[in-house]
């Protein structure tokens, strides 16, 4: 029972981790990339799809974008939606659209580098509810007297190993992305 337990709880963790890494992808840097994109949701035949959904993004140089619509008549509607975005982004239109990422300035930086911080934290703080939850079931289990004291310690201590090894990911994966906001 404390082993599966502690697989669910991993696997959660890890899926915090991915959560995690889509968040930092929404945080932009230096240089263009295609997921820049992902949350930019266009209307196509009366429904909100994805923009990777109705046209194909590509890198045309370090800090430039190009979204190739399927189909022509979509070219303005994928240039509102980008537009209305809020990624700060001003398409160029003609028979593909270009997508120039301006520099970014130090204040820019930094209010990427605190948005990044915060993705970091909110990670942290579901990977320790994680571990609540867990640590709440096996007090459950130990009071209908399934385990043993020790077994609820020991289980315990390595929930709060695998609690801490996650910590360290996020804040390695942190360090890396701050570094890679402040190159200039």
């Amino acid at each position: 029972m404390i082993n599966d337990l502690k697989k669910d709880g991993e696997q959660r963790m890890q899926k915090s981790l991915e959560s995690l890494e889509q968040g930092f992808a929404k945080v932009r840097t230096g240089r263009a990339h295609p997921s820049m994109l992902n949350g930019v949701m266009v209307p196509y035949y009366g429904s909100d799809v994805p923009l990777n959904q109705v046209a194909n993004i590509g890198v045309e140089d370090s800090r430039t974008l190009i979204v190739q619509p399927f189909e022509r008549t979509m070219v303005s509607a994928i240039d509102k939606a980008i537009r209305e975005g809020d990624l700060g982004l001003n398409p160029i239109t003609a028979d593909a659209i270009r997508v120039p990422l301006p520099a970014l300035t130090e204040e820019t930086r930094r209010n990427m580098q605190k948005l990044a911080r915060s993705e970091a934290e909110n990670a942290k703080v579901a990977i320790r509810n994680i571990r609540r939850d867990i640590l709440g079931d096996i007090k459950d289990l130990l009071k209908e007297k399934e385990i043993s004291e020790d077994d609820e310690r020991r289980a315990g201590d390595e929930i709060q190993k695998l609690t801490d090894r996650f910590i360290a990911e996020i804040d390695k994966r942190l360090a890396a992305k701050e570094a890679e906001l402040l190159q200039v």
